[in-house]
Formats: structure tokens, sequence, C-alpha cells
């Protein structure tokens, strides 16, 4: 039988757990600080693993020019890949590059073209989370892993209770996202977990004009009112 902590134990894990507090806090305050004057921004999510050598890769730069283009600032999570991609098109055209990096051992540091004022480095994923979301006048999801995905269904379970308000989503790489999309149709719908009406909380789409037009045009007719 699991024995209980005795009281050194229990102050120790306090202690502990009151510092960490204290970090969390720090983090969010050097976010909210150093994000606050970036202006209209959309976030740009990819996969690290994929280089300059995938297709997905010119896309990426691509989308980003677009949305600079328009007077965005495009932030991404910061490490290589299309995340790279994505930055490195907002820095092409001048348009303001910014980076959420997050301590991880498989990414060392931040990609190179991040504008230093714009990049943060986060050790609690659920900062960074927040980061993305309070300050994106729309989502960018190109093709990527666990990570990507993540932050696709939360963005989506949030605009769904209506924790915060609608705006763009694009899924962008169509043949990546079709074997997805098969799923929550004809498993998530038709078994009664999604409604109809779910599946038109983002869009599916390889043009990057096409998407960084709905984006400018919902800007205008929402306004820059931040997220939470």
């Amino acid at each position: 039988m699991p024995k209980s902590p005795s009281p050194e134990d229990k102050q120790q894990v306090f202690a502990k757990d009151a510092w960490r507090v204290f970090r969390i806090i720090a983090e969010f305050v050097d976010g909210f600080e150093t994000m606050t004057d970036l202006g209209p921004s959309v976030s740009i999510f990819g996969s690290a693993q994929l280089r300059s050598d995938s297709p997905y890769y010119e896309m990426a730069i691509a989308i980003a020019q677009q949305i600079s283009q328009r007077g965005f600032a495009v932030i991404t999570g910061g490490g290589p890949g299309l995340m790279e991609a994505a930055n490195r098109g907002a820095q092409s055209v001048n348009g303001p590059s910014c980076g959420l990096a997050i301590e991880l051992p498989t990414e060392a540091e931040p990609n190179s073209f991040i504008d230093p004022h714009y990049r943060l480095q986060f050790r609690y994923f659920f900062v960074r989370k927040v980061m993305f979301i309070r300050y994106a006048q729309g989502y960018v999801f190109l093709p990527g892993g666990y990570g990507t995905m993540d932050e696709l269904f939360e963005a989506l379970t949030l605009i769904q209770t209506k924790k915060i308000r609608a705006f763009p989503i694009f899924l962008m790489g169509s043949s990546y996202w079709s074997g997805l999309i098969d799923w929550i149709k004809e498993t998530a719908v038709k078994g009664g977990c999604l409604s109809e009406t779910d599946i038109e909380l983002f869009r599916v789409t390889d043009d990057p004009k096409e998407v960084a037009d709905a984006i400018e045009s919902h800007y205008r007719s929402a306004g820059s009112e931040h997220n939470f």
C-alpha cells in the first residue's frame, strides 16, 4: 500500500510548485510584453522534420509572403522545417517574423529567420499555446505531426465551445490532410461525436492567395480584438 507523504515531504512539494508558479507567470509576462506591439498576426504551423527539399517548404514560404504583404505579422513555433520556411517567407518581404520556440532536446536553437525582438523561448507548452492564439487573426496548418495536430484540435475545440471568437483556420496540403478529414466525416460525424457544422470550422486549400484573402477579409470585418 502506498505510504502517505510526511509533512516534510508535503512542504518540499509545495515549495517546488510555488516556485513553478512564478516561472509560469514570468513566461506569460515576457510573452505578453513582447507580443503586444506585434500587431495583427497569423500563426503558421507545420512539421520541423520537413526540410527545404519538400514541396511544402516552398508552400510555407509562399503563404507567409502573401500574409506578410497584407500587413500581418507571421508567428511560428520558431523551429526548423516548415516553421523556418514561414519565418523565411515573412522576412523575405520585410514582414514581422515572430518565433515562439520551445525547449526541446531535438530543437537546440530557434531558426535564423526570426526577428531578434520577436524571438521567444518557452519552457511550458501551455503558455506558448496562449501566445499563439491570443494575437492571431487566423491559423494556417501545413503538414505536421502531433504538435501541429495538437494546435489544430485545440483551436477547433476553443471555437466550437465558444471560448474564443471564431477566426479562419486553413489546412494547406490537401493530399496530406485528406485521410484525416475523411475519418472526421465518415467516423466522427456519422458516429455522432461531431456535427456537420463542426466541419465548417476549417477550410482546406493549396492556394496561398485564397488563404491570405480570406484572413484579410475576416480581419476587416471582425477587427483586431485579441482572443481570450
